[in-house]
């Protein structure tokens, strides 16, 4: 394996360090910290030892589910997480937000859509964490499904984007469309890194799954930037522009934080090559977060981002 690839592959597995574990729906209900007593009450006999379970902390009004992928047999978790209004409201449908690398970004993007939803800033969506294939760790399955082409520098499994998006186009949107109540004209996909790689290459190469993207510090380096080299496919006639939201960490450079690839230039790029393909069709903003590294820039992409696009009319401006 080359060096370069190793330091890549290194950095992957550090800044998603979280979703390093085989699958497991661990944004939906995972352990709590053990709890202090109060200042009254009574503590426990040094050497007892307590019989009673630990409480649980969940997401509320989240589910988890297993689609299984008809080509590959892979079983992927899905995790839904419902509007506060949705039982209430029985005949609206939503807008969808789907999250990839979940087991890192679910439950961020849970609590930061949390109060500007309930208080009317933000539309109301079903957010969905779209997580990794049982069985695989986190990078092994994120870089075999997100990355567009087969690089044998790697010594993970590359290439998968192309299956991945079958997967979503065949097996994951239609399960929302069939048991939730969806707007099918308002589908935002959000990823981060090699998840901002995919996304861009959906958009490209597959017009018609997404209307909206949030795309976070993307892989645009990525075997010699052959992102770069694809032209749009055209777009259902039905369908309107794609609004896209852009950021990366001012930091994300080799002179700054040491990166190997420059993130910032990479993002750059990708904004004048979608403007190149998409034209009119395409609504872009940009945002360089100060301050932010690889590591430490996604809860704002994702905050923004979902702001600028699900805003009420009149409060989409982040500047």
């Amino acid at each position: 394996m080359k060096l370069p690839h190793l330091i890549t592959s290194l950095a992957i597995f550090l800044t998603f360090s979280m979703a390093t574990q085989a699958s497991t729906p661990v944004a939906v209900s995972e352990q709590a910290a053990p709890v202090s007593p109060a200042p009254n009450s009574k503590s426990p006999a040094p050497n007892s030892t307590s019989t009673s379970p630990a409480p649980k902390v969940e997401i509320p009004r989240t589910a988890a589910f297993e689609l299984t992928d008809p080509v590959s047999k892979r079983v992927y978790p899905l995790w839904v997480k419902l509007p506060r209004s949705y039982q209430a409201n029985s005949t609206r449908h939503y807008p969808v937000v789907y999250v990839a690398d979940a087991p890192y970004a679910f439950q961020i993007v849970s609590g930061m859509t949390r109060f500007p939803m309930n208080s009317g800033k933000m539309r109301e969506a079903i957010i969905v964490g779209l997580s990794y294939a049982k069985g695989d760790k986190g990078p092994q399955s994120r870089v075999r499904d997100y990355t567009l082409a087969v690089d044998s520098g790697w010594k993970l499994e590359t290439g998968g984007a192309s299956h991945y998006a079958d997967y979503l186009e065949t097996q994951v949107l239609p399960f929302m469309a069939e048991h939730y109540r969806v707007d099918d004209k308002e589908l935002t996909f959000v990823g981060n890194s090699l998840g901002g790689l995919l996304g861009a290459y959906l958009l490209l190469e597959r017009p018609n799954l997404f209307d909206n993207y949030v795309l976070g510090s993307p892989s645009v380096w990525f075997k010699g930037e052959q992102l770069l080299s694809l032209t749009a496919k055209p777009r259902a006639e039905d369908k309107q522009s794609r609004r896209v939201f852009l950021a990366v960490g001012a930091l994300e450079t080799p002179a700054k934080a040491g990166m190997q690839h420059d993130m910032v230039a990479g993002a750059g790029k990708l904004r004048r090559h979608l403007q190149r393909q998409l034209g009119d069709d395409l609504v872009i903003e940009s945002l360089i977060i100060a301050g932010a590294r690889h590591e430490t820039a996604f809860p704002t992409t994702a905050s923004q981002g979902l702001y600028w696009i699900l805003a009420r009319d009149g409060e989409e401006s982040i500047q």
